[in-house]
């Protein structure tokens, strides 16, 4: 799909929405630290990017498409492609398996990233291929690889980026096992949710390279030492994707809430400790580590990697409060 295809009279709208989201994430300060990753937004049309995506309806979800014969929902598809908000790209029997994520969310992540001129990215999870399209605008085609498992995310995504004027590498591929034709790379950024750190992303990384993952609803921020050993803590901001598929994911592990006062449940911070701790901390024990430590925001969390042992820890690795890892 290229840009004139969305026609009668919507690319003027396309470009209005697309400065009014740059607009909104700039307020929001989400690349403070790194404003390059502005001019990237400004650049890279989200539009070519979600052809279609679903929204929610009463008897499940609705579809909006760029080519509808109706010119109000096309309207309405477009403005959509530009709200700052995820869009679901791909359901499956009712199951959300695919998604593009929130674009400030997105900001905040790539400047989280502290990606630098010369840098080489693996991105976990190729969704749209709009993620993929910023860094390869920031970097360069070639030193950009995204993967995914399916084979129709990635071929949409080739599509995608290739509308969008981009050839970054795009492999099809078990995520878990990272892409070891094209390491080692700086930086990995991880667009899917993981229960830990899968080993063959250290192995595929350089000293001091970053591991950006959604870990529990928050996004830890790994500096990866060697091929066995990272550390780091998580982001502030929340975060919520799609699961990661493939042979090497781990399994999920349930978080059990029964008997836990409301008052704690409805705490988002509370739900992400529950989440961090599952399988490892009884709920009532990280009820009382949530209480006693005065509700700690998600900076306080980090995870830490060495050999075969993985931990998640409050405060300090080697402190009092640390759990294993599945």
């Amino acid at each position: 799909m290229s840009a004139h295809v969305i026609g009668h009279g919507l690319d003027d709208l396309a470009a209005t929405a697309r400065a009014a989201l740059v607009r909104g994430i700039d307020a929001g300060g989400a690349w403070d630290s790194d404003p390059v990753w502005r001019e990237a937004f400004e650049s890279v049309p989200r539009h070519l990017f979600v052809p279609y995506y679903y929204v929610g309806a009463e008897d499940g979800y609705e579809r909006l498409w760029c080519a509808d014969r109706d010119p109000r929902r096309r309207e309405r598809w477009l403005r959509g492609a530009y709200a700052d908000s995820p869009l679901a790209t791909r359901v499956r029997d009712g199951e959300l398996v695919s998604s593009s994520s929130q674009p400030s969310l997105m900001a905040k992540m790539l400047a989280e990233l502290e990606v630098r001129d010369g840098n080489t990215v693996l991105e976990i999870g190729a969704g749209t291929g709009y993620n993929a399209a910023l860094l390869a605008h920031r970097l360069g085609d070639e030193r950009v690889t995204t993967i995914d498992l399916d084979p129709e995310i990635t071929e949409s995504a080739r599509r995608h980026l290739a509308a969008a004027g981009h050839h970054p590498a795009v492999v099809t591929g078990d995520g878990a096992r990272g892409c070891p034709e094209n390491a080692p790379y700086d930086r990995v950024i991880v667009t899917c949710a993981v229960t830990s750190i899968p080993r063959p992303w250290l192995a595929q990384c350089t000293p001091g390279a970053h591991i950006l993952a959604p870990i529990a609803t928050g996004v830890i921020d790994l500096r990866v030492r060697d091929a066995e050993h990272a550390e780091g803590h998580f982001l502030l901001t929340p975060a919520y994707f799609v699961p990661l598929r493939g042979t090497g994911r781990p399994e999920p592990r349930p978080t059990a809430d029964g008997g836990l006062p409301r008052r704690a449940i409805q705490q988002e911070l509370f739900r992400f400790l529950l989440a961090l701790t599952a399988g490892a901390l009884d709920p009532h024990e990280a009820l009382a580590l949530w209480e006693r430590e005065e509700q700690p925001e998600r900076a306080r969390y980090g995870i830490t990697v060495s050999g075969e042992r993985e931990w998640a820890w409050l405060d300090d690795p080697e402190g009092p409060y640390a759990w294993p890892l599945a």
